[in-house]
């Protein structure tokens, strides 16, 4: 929480934004508190879903991105 007064990074309340700090729960990916606290640590199958997930979601935006430069070459 920036301001420190519990009501998120937007006002919105607690929980409500990307997970990059303490608090987290490990949605930031391992980026928020490094001495461990609020982070979760995966199963290799939860993992590996999260990453094919990723991996997925990077391919759609290569292919849009691929797209808009082919119409730009015009």
């Amino acid at each position: 929480m920036p301001r420190f007064d519990g009501r998120g990074p937007q006002g919105f309340g607690p929980g409500t934004g990307r997970g990059m700090g303490p608090c987290g729960a490990g949605r930031g990916y391992g980026m928020g508190d490094a001495r461990g606290s609020g982070r979760r640590f995966y199963t290799k199958k939860e993992e590996k879903g999260m990453l094919t997930e990723e991996v997925e979601a990077l391919e759609e935006e290569m292919k849009a991105i691929k797209e808009r430069l082919s119409e730009l070459k015009d």
